[in-house]
């Protein structure tokens, strides 16, 4: 599992099992968030699994599947309402975790800006300047 944080109350992760449950339960985490569509790729675990593992260890979980390069307005509300209404604090996966960062880096944009988006999720390996600057543009 890799786990990176791009702030105290929200992280990121490529796929997860359900038997990384306990781990995650361990480092803290009190919700998780999946933005990975089933059958995206042969092999992943379904989102049923690990949101049985998860709610038997007491986590909260939802699933807002987002097709890889296809984030819709409907999509980045549902995520945004994750965000707001999910106990922190929050781990959310998708294939690589670059998906749930963008995902994060467009709800959060507003509230903290380009510099600070750029800035946290740099340190956790991601880089958002482009998205940082279409955002701006807009």
């Amino acid at each position: 599992m890799d786990i990176r944080n791009i702030t105290e109350d929200f992280a990121v992760s490529p796929q997860i099992a359900p038997e990384d449950i306990p781990a995650i339960k361990t480092a803290g985490f009190r919700s998780i968030l999946c933005n990975r569509p089933d059958d995206e790729d042969y092999g992943q675990p379904s989102q049923d699994a690990v949101a049985q593992a998860a709610q038997a260890a007491g986590l909260e979980m939802r699933w807002v599947p987002i097709v890889s390069g296809m984030v819709t307005p409907d999509a980045a509300d549902a995520f945004r309402a994750a965000l707001d209404e999910m106990p922190g604090p929050i781990l959310a996966y998708c294939r690589s975790g670059t998906r749930c960062t963008m995902l994060w880096s467009l709800t959060k944009f507003d509230d903290l800006g380009g510099a600070r988006i750029v800035d946290a999720t740099r340190a956790a390996g991601y880089d958002m300047s482009g998205l940082v600057r279409q955002l701006e543009r807009r």
